[in-house]
Formats: structure tokens, sequence, C-alpha cells
């Protein structure tokens, strides 16, 4: 069983790099990190998780600059994108960010995309939310071109070019592993389509677990699962995740400076120490 880490990395909390080397020293596989790029202030649709939105989500860096300096102290770390809001990006720009860092990193990218839930975001960026599962899964399409061809040509609904060339491609061969965020049958059936993982996240019970494996052996069989912001320490649910065959826990961590974020990581190490 691998066990990772998903923070809110912030310029408030521990700096990219120092959460890194210490997710990597503890024996966690990964690091994920998340992207909003902004939230606007008249923001009308509802947080996922009912009530305020937490402060943390104003104050997140880009998450390619965080994973940099995240491979930049570490060896052997994974770098997650949990998740790339990839329906409100350029995907030939995105491409190139993302094999770039794989490159850079010696190959430990994992690709993680969601359709996002921020109405608001998605419209600043020239998104229709009503379109953004077609324009995830065109761009996937996209990037797979721009990364497994020297020269790429693709025309779909949204995105149109013509002969592009771009490099670095990722050492990742034919490309990163793309693990696809979010709770829906709608997500657990892309992941299957895009050859990827699905990562919903986590449930709050353990009786919640069939279930949630029950949907992807319907929608998408054989599809991996890598459990994402799991918050309880709760070990019934973490044995109904072992149980289940996940390939891996990633556990929520708190946003907090650098001396609390360090004492919450040897707090998980401790717990997850006996699956290992």
């Amino acid at each position: 069983m691998r066990f990772g880490i998903f923070s809110f990395v912030t310029d408030e909390g521990v700096r990219p790099d120092v959460l890194a080397r210490g997710v990597e020293e503890r024996g966690f596989d990964s690091l994920f990190v998340g992207e909003h790029s902004h939230i606007p202030a008249d923001r009308q649709s509802p947080y996922p998780a009912g009530g305020e939105l937490p402060a943390f989500y104003y104050r997140m860096y880009d998450p390619f600059v965080a994973l940099t300096a995240a491979a930049s102290v570490t060896t052997t770390l994974l770098l997650g994108l949990g998740v790339t809001l990839l329906a409100q990006r350029d995907p030939i720009q995105t491409a190139k960010e993302v094999a770039s860092l794989d490159h850079y990193s010696g190959g430990r990218v994992l690709f993680g995309v969601g359709a996002g839930w921020n109405l608001e975001e998605m419209r600043d960026h020239g998104t229709d939310p009503d379109t953004r599962g077609r324009l995830l899964d065109e761009r996937l399409n996209a990037m797979k071109a721009l990364w497994t061809n020297e020269e790429a040509t693709f025309h779909g609904e949204f995105t149109n070019f013509d002969r592009a060339v771009t490099w670095p491609k990722p050492v990742q061969e034919p490309h990163p592993p793309i693990y696809v965020g979010g709770n829906s049958r709608f997500a657990a059936r892309r992941a299957g389509r895009h050859g990827g993982v699905w990562m919903p996240n986590s449930v709050v019970v353990p009786e919640a677990v069939a279930p949630m494996m029950a949907l992807r052996d319907e929608v998408a069989p054989g599809t991996p699962v890598s459990m994402f912001a799991v918050g309880s320490k709760d070990r019934t649910l973490l044995d109904a995740y072992v149980a289940a065959g996940v390939e891996r826990i990633t556990l929520l961590l708190g946003t907090h400076p650098e001396a609390k974020t360090l004492d919450r990581l040897d707090n998980l190490a401790k717990i997850v120490e006996e699956y290992r």
C-alpha cells in the first residue's frame, strides 16, 4: 500500500520545498498540491464540503511552481497535481508545463485533472460550465498528441492546431499517468476512457467504500483507484481502503507553518507505519 500527502500550499503556510523534503523523509511516496487560479469575489457556487470557503483557497501557489520547488529538493518523491483545472487552461501551454516538470524531475509527475466546481472561476477563463466535461476530455486528447508526436495536429470541437512542435517531451512514456479527480460516475468513466487512475475524494465512513468501488466496477472496470484527501485517521476506514485494493491513500495535511506541519507529518507517518 502506498501513502501520499495532499496539502493546500499557500504563501502563509510551510514553503513547498520544505514540505516536500519532509514528506519524502518520512517515507510517503507522493505529494499532491491543488490549483485555483483565483477565487471570484462574487462567488455563488457553493463550497462542495459545505459551509464557508476556507481562507487557504484564496492563497494557493501555482501548482507547477510549487512542484518545481518540490522537485529541486527531492529524488524519489512523486509530484502530484491534485487537481489541475484543465477545463480553464490552455492545453498547449499546460502540455509544455507538464512535460517540462516531468523532464526536470526525471519522470516523477502524476498528472491529476478535474472538471472543477467553481463556476464563476471557469467563466472568468471563458469556459462554459455546461460543456466543461467535453472540453476536459478534448484537451486531454490534444495534450496526448503533443506529448507523443514530434509534430502534432489536432482538430476538435474546442481545440484546433496544425503541425505543432513542442519540446521537451515527458520522460514517462507514453506520458505521465493521468489521475482523474471527482466522485461522480463521469469522473470514473473519464479515468477509464483515458487509461488513467480514478482519484475520488475520500468517503467519510467505511461502509461507503464498497459502493464507491462498485461504481468503478460498473463504469470503468479494472481502472485503478487512488483515494484523495483522506482526512480521517480512523483505522477502520484505512482498513476498508486497503481491503478494497486501492493503489494509494493520499492523506490530507492541513495548511500550517513549518514546525506544526512537520509535527503533523510525524503523526501521520506513525499512523500509516503498520500498513507498510
